[in-house]
């Protein structure tokens, strides 16, 4: 590219300019304390398997019955090809600007500074929400086994869980997910396959199934069933985002984020889209076991397992559910911590919270979130585990569907500028084949689920309207909005940054010819993370 000389390959003096922009964030996430210490491995399965927790294995249960099974099929369907749109806008921007609280400096960059302080404490209380819905959802799974302890003290020993994750630094946190993504990867091939079976009639429990409530109970109820449906989706699928986030502390983003982007498709289709499917056609949607429902308050794949005659798979899954949640309450206060740090370096958070360690802890931004996070869990001793599941759902899901869409926006504001400032494309580190359609697609449906949200805050499913029930379900667009024009009063200013103010090179990281991501070359781990490679490219 002739006008950019940062990529200008022929030119001596621009490629050492680049390298000395490279190493001066190569050890410090861009002018902060954090750590390059996450390799490809760990944001491929964070990418992969970071938000794979109760909202598939639990959540399904309640849109199954909501929904029934078309609808959750196609609930899934929607929201895979947003997160699939909102994976590519993140990729092509987290490779050029790997920043911690990613989302929220984007859009302070390429859209306002107003948006970006909504932006940022929005998606930090959907961070601390959905610790909580992590972390006070274990009583359920824990009930499947003894109803001896208390919530409140089943609460208490994964929030301890979940600090411990958290607290021994980034490289023991990228393990504990590799570890944690790694068993859920594989746990989903056992579902999907035995499933089959039993749907087949190959257990003892009953006879064959086959796709009877797809034919009988399509849409359990109608079309206002199917939308409410799409929440839980929502709150099921977020977290592809998390990919972005961990760019700040990962040794090379131009080729660990384009892996993780790549892997998107395959957790779609095998852990939503399958995992639907197996769901629809092996639970009946009346069952009143079903998680929300009179009940047990089982996972829908338990009770699979169960009517199939196959406890021993039962208590399996169980704990694979269990896995599960620990695994995405860990990652959520990860995200939860780098968010906060990430607004105290824009001057939107006090500045305390751009403190960390010498191994890259930011301790005030990991105590806050920890703290709300696992005080918000014990709602549940109050209240029951589905009251506050939909309660903290239905706020995370339109906290997500506000954070897509600015990431959408953000993505084609940057393209746009880049355009404007006579950049071509072809300079780009990584491109994404999606641009702008994908953009477009993800930013364009969100806008139309929030409506759609408003509609069931109004006119909720199965129950008469009223004020408790708007508040409750739609108090996040109230909070966004209120943020949102506290920060235009304060910063006041145009509505959108111009295109040709844009500075592109501040915070961009340069990439240099022959940077390439040690990796082990023997032993076991060498052998694991050259499977993972094959599998994931």
């Amino acid at each position: 590219m002739e006008d950019h000389p940062a990529y200008r390959e022929s030119n001596e003096k621009s490629t050492a300019v680049a390298a000395e922009s490279d190493l001066r964030r190569r050890d410090h996430g861009a002018e902060t304390e954090l750590q390059r210490h996450l390799s490809t491995r760990h944001v491929t399965m964070i990418a992969l398997g970071s938000s794979i927790g109760m909202g598939l294995w639990l959540g399904s249960g309640k849109s199954l019955a909501s929904g029934g099974p078309v609808g959750i099929f196609l609930g899934y369907v929607l929201a895979g090809s947003m997160v699939w749109a909102v994976s590519h806008s993140i990729g092509e921007l987290a490779v050029l600007y790997p920043l911690p609280s990613a989302f929220v400096q984007w859009t302070n960059k390429f859209v306002t500074p107003s948006a970006a302080f909504a932006l940022g404490w929005a998606y930090w209380f959907n961070y601390v929400l959905t610790v909580a819905n992590e972390i006070q959802v274990t009583c359920v799974v824990m009930g499947f086994w003894t109803d001896k302890l208390p919530n409140a003290a089943w609460i208490t020993i994964f929030w301890a869980v979940v600090i411990l994750a958290n607290v021994f630094g980034v490289k023991v946190f990228g393990e504990v997910e590799v570890i944690g993504s790694s068993i859920k990867f594989g746990w989903i091939i056992v579902v999907i396959f035995s499933m089959i079976v039993t749907s087949a009639g190959g257990a003892p429990g009953h006879g064959p199934i086959g796709f009877r409530y797809w034919n009988s109970d399509p849409f359990t109820h109608g079309f206002k069933g199917f939308l409410s449906v799409i929440p839980t989706c929502i709150f099921a699928m977020a977290g592809s985002e998390n990919c972005g986030l961990v760019a700040a502390e990962t040794k090379n983003p131009r080729k660990a984020v384009p892996r993780a982007v790549g892997s998107i498709w395959l957790r779609l289709s095998l852990f939503y889209l399958l995992g639907a499917v197996m769901v629809s056609i092996n639970v009946d949607p009346r069952n009143k076991d079903l998680f929300g429902q009179s009940g047990t308050n089982a996972s829908p794949f338990v009770i699979a397992y169960r009517e199939a005659g196959l406890p021993a798979l039962a208590h399996m899954m169980n704990a694979i559910i269990l896995i599960s949640v620990v695994s995405t309450g860990t990652i959520y206060v990860y995200g939860g911590s780098r968010n906060v740090l990430g607004l105290a370096h824009l001057n939107m958070a006090p500045k305390q919270f751009k403190l960390a360690d010498s191994s890259g802890r930011p301790w005030p931004a990991l105590a806050l979130s920890i703290i709300l996070g696992g005080g918000l869990a014990y709602l549940n001793v109050k209240n029951s585990s589905a009251d506050v599941f939909t309660w903290l759902s239905n706020m995370t899901s339109l906290f997500a569907l506000f954070g897509w869409g600015m990431i959408c926006l953000a993505h084609i504001r940057f393209r746009h500028a880049w355009h404007a400032q006579g950049r071509s494309a072809s300079a780009l580190p990584w491109k994404s084949w999606t641009y702008p359609y994908g953009a477009w697609w993800g930013l364009v449906w969100c806008m139309v689920l929030i409506v759609v949200e408003f509609y069931l805050a109004v006119w909720p499913l199965g129950s008469p309207p009223s004020a408790k029930s708007f508040f409750s379900n739609y108090v996040s667009v109230i909070a966004i909005l209120v943020l949102y024009l506290g920060a235009r009063l304060y910063y006041r200013g145009p509505w959108w940054i111009k295109l040709t103010d844009i500075d592109l090179d501040a915070n961009g990281r340069f990439y240099v010819d022959g940077e390439v991501e040690k990796e082990p070359k023997k032993g076991l781990r060498g052998k694991a993370e050259k499977v993972l490679g094959v599998v994931f490219n």
